[in-house]
């Protein structure tokens, strides 16, 4: 498959058909869904406001991973090249206060909880970022960036800090803030008030003076560290460039991190990100998940539940932008249609010998996700494929099973749940598939008995073993091909 990028229309082309397709996407600073336009024609730059590792993570955190890797993952599909750019906050009040309540270095702390979100990202399926930038690597280009900001005069340092002007920026014919939250500056209150020297109380900072006990850099205005909305700034267009396609973040961070972002790009003379993406929250008894409220669900925790993968379905099944309320229930419905997936896909494998290849998705697939990446309906177009390939199965049509089996796979690929993938065919080299492969062997052997006693007519034996079966949790269906088992689904 050949594909190219012509205005907004992303054209494919094969040997059977020409399609011209647009994906649309809901932009936050325009409030309407808009067909998105690459800078760059067949490049898609993302940035993607990553962790700041002060705690474990929990559901509420990677459901931005997940979704955006989705994202991802379908902009590749379509051909595209993709650089995607997630950042680590590795140095911020939270994780100084959290180090310094626990007595233990700053740098070490944040660095445990770094290793456990990525392990938590790997676990999930979600593909490794281009590249990830850590704050504190990225010092030197701050400075700069902050210099270039007060020589358009729209920051100015004071007792150490660097400030942003607001309300020079604001009076500015090019002054744009709120342009994404829709804040009006005579409604808000008091902004960062970590240090001294403010002309208003609205100003936040772009660098921190040094504090006693407190990681420094030497700067023009004296040691410090930088503020928290800097750092992403100059992380993206460092690596992206002064104007880039996508910038994602959880909706949380819509005000005041992303508005203030945009400023400090714009007061630089950047034109910066032209989409802005917001996910939803998970929430808990309607409430966001945070560690402040007390309810959240760790990775670890929520994996002797389901499996990964299992996981990843379920954070990845509502659109992105929608608000995902947590309950078990949920939680296993989601594991159950998993596992719809993977049974058929498996009974494939089994019945011809043979992995079905990855074919083509469908054209209600295609336009789900090009339509504001619509999970949801994507994957309503999943299951009757597999209802339809069961199906085949058991009228013993195997060559259209396969066929069905190509498509469901590639499908499932863009979501990253498909069962055949590398990913999660290695997940199956465990304990557990071990045991499923003995399970196997033994059941098969009472299979075997119960064929026996059937081909003699011994119906109370042949009974006796699907009943002995059926109670040990293991349900028998017998098909045109023989009888097949799989262990049943908990009500």
């Amino acid at each position: 498959i050949r594909l190219s990028l012509v205005g907004s229309e992303m054209c494919i082309r094969d040997s059977s058909r020409i399609k011209r397709v647009t994906l649309r996407l809901y932009d936050t600073a325009s409030r309407s869904i808009r067909d998105f336009v690459p800078v760059k024609p067949g490049h898609v730059s993302i940035y993607l406001c990553g962790a700041t590792p002060q705690t474990y993570p929990h559901i509420g955190h990677v459901r931005s991973g997940v979704a955006f890797d989705i994202l991802r993952r379908w902009f590749l599909a379509k051909g595209n090249d993709v650089a995607f750019v997630r950042n680590i906050t590795d140095i911020d009040d939270k994780i100084l206060t959290k180090a310094a309540e626990n007595g233990r270095p700053w740098w070490e702390w944040v660095s445990t909880f770094e290793r456990e979100f990525t392990k938590a990202y790997d676990m999930l399926g979600v593909l490794p970022p281009s590249v990830e930038p850590r704050a504190t690597g990225h010092v030197t280009q701050m400075v700069e960036y902050i210099q270039r900001i007060i020589d358009e005069g729209y920051a100015y340092p004071a007792d150490g800090n660097v400030y942003f002007n607001l309300a020079k920026w604001s009076k500015d014919p090019k002054g744009d803030y709120g342009c994404l939250s829709g804040q009006k500056i005579e409604d808000m209150e008091e902004g960062d008030s970590a240090g001294t020297g403010k002309r208003s109380p609205l100003d936040f900072a772009l660098w921190k003076a040094a504090k006693p006990g407190e990681p420094s850099w030497p700067t023009p205005w004296g040691p410090g560290r930088p503020g928290w909305h800097i750092e992403c700034s100059v992380m993206s267009t460092t690596y992206l460039g002064s104007e880039f396609d996508i910038h994602c973040g959880g909706l949380d961070l819509q005000f005041p991190h992303h508005e203030n972002e945009i400023a400090q790009a714009h007061g630089a003379g950047d034109g910066f990100a032209h989409y802005w993406l917001h996910n939803g929250w998970v929430t808990l008894s309607g409430e966001k998940m945070s560690k402040s409220l007390g309810n959240t669900l760790s990775i670890p925790n929520m994996l002797e539940k389901v499996r990964p993968v299992e996981l990843r379905y379920y954070l990845g099944s509502a659109n992105y932008r929608s608000m995902l309320e947590y309950s078990e229930e949920a939680l296993q419905e989601a594991a159950t249609g998993y596992r719809r997936i993977e049974d058929f896909l498996h009974r494939i494998v089994t019945r011809t010998g043979s992995e079905p290849e990855k074919t083509m998705w469908t054209d209600v697939f295609e336009n789900a996700l090009d339509d504001d990446l619509g999970v949801p309906a994507a994957l309503a177009e999943i299951h009757p494929q597999v209802r339809a390939g069961n199906a085949a199965l058991e009228s013993v049509d195997q060559n259209r099973a396969r066929d069905i089996a190509g498509t469901v796979r590639a499908m499932a690929d863009v979501l990253g749940i498909d069962p055949l993938s590398d990913q999660w065919r290695d997940a199956d080299n465990s304990a557990n598939a071990k045991a499923m492969d003995a399970l196997d062997v033994l059941v098969g052997a009472e299979l075997e008995r119960r064929a026996e006693a059937r081909a003699e007519k011994n119906w109370a034996v042949a009974d006796d073993v699907r009943d002995r079966l059926n109670e040990a949790g293991i349900a028998i269906t017998d098909t045109a091909a023989g009888p097949e088992w799989s262990l049943q689904e908990e009500n």
